[in-house]
């Protein structure tokens, strides 16, 4: 647990130390959404309609964004190595490294996310469906994310890399998140909805810190 605590604070302490590489998501996020009322009009019934698909497609794209960072310091200053040659277990130590970058690079779109809503004239009870799909959702995104990251560390041109590889991957929660939101906003019951999306988020917790210690493996030998 010490090690895993260091490790979160060293995360969080260099994410502070690169606060315009965490703004970067975070404003494009907020201007993806911002322009699509001025790009199809202020009407309300419209802009509810598409404002579940809007913002889960700014999320998608925005944790891209943020993505190639989780392990890319690591990888040029030399501490990458030390993490695969230390005793420790290298799943546990990924999988940390997967919750800091969820805490400082999404969480933040999250929490913007009611301003969001309320500027796409989204109901209550859609926003609170949007909600749930963003909390089960997007962790997802990080640990399907970090495998990508992982394999792709290694290369220079890397983001592009990762937004082919990943965006297919995405589009059944992105299926599923808006589903659930349309179905709030129609009265009907999404729970069935929330758990498919939980579901993807215990398999992926389950399998991906194995497959991310098994890529950076792969990508460092």
């Amino acid at each position: 647990m010490s090690a895993i605590r260091a490790l979160l604070y060293r995360e969080f302490a260099l994410a502070y130390r690169q606060r315009s590489e965490l703004l970067q998501p975070l404003i494009f996020f907020v201007m993806v959404i911002s322009l699509f009322p001025l790009a199809v009009g202020p009407a309300p019934q419209t802009l509810q309609m598409i404002g579940p698909g809007v913002i889960w497609v700014a999320a998608i794209l925005s944790s891209l964004m943020g993505l190639e960072r989780m392990f890319r310091d690591d990888y040029h200053d030399g501490s990458l190595e030390q993490l695969l040659i230390s005793s420790r277990s290298l799943s546990l130590l990924s999988l940390t490294k997967v919750l800091a970058h969820w805490l400082s690079s999404i969480v933040p779109l999250i929490v913007l996310s009611p301003l969001l809503a309320l500027f796409l004239h989204l109901s209550v009870e859609m926003y609170w469906a949007l909600l749930a799909t963003l909390l089960l959702g997007t962790p997802v995104i990080s640990l399907v994310g970090a495998i990508a990251v992982g394999l792709t560390v290694g290369l220079s041109r890397g983001g592009v890399l990762l937004a082919l590889l990943l965006v297919p991957v995405f589009i059944p929660l992105l299926i599923f998140a808006t589903s659930a939101v349309n179905a709030a906003a129609m009265q009907l019951p999404y729970t069935g909805h929330l758990a498919i999306i939980a579901a993807m988020l215990l398999l992926a917790l389950a399998l991906a810190p194995f497959a991310i210690a098994y890529a950076l493996r792969v990508s460092l030998s």
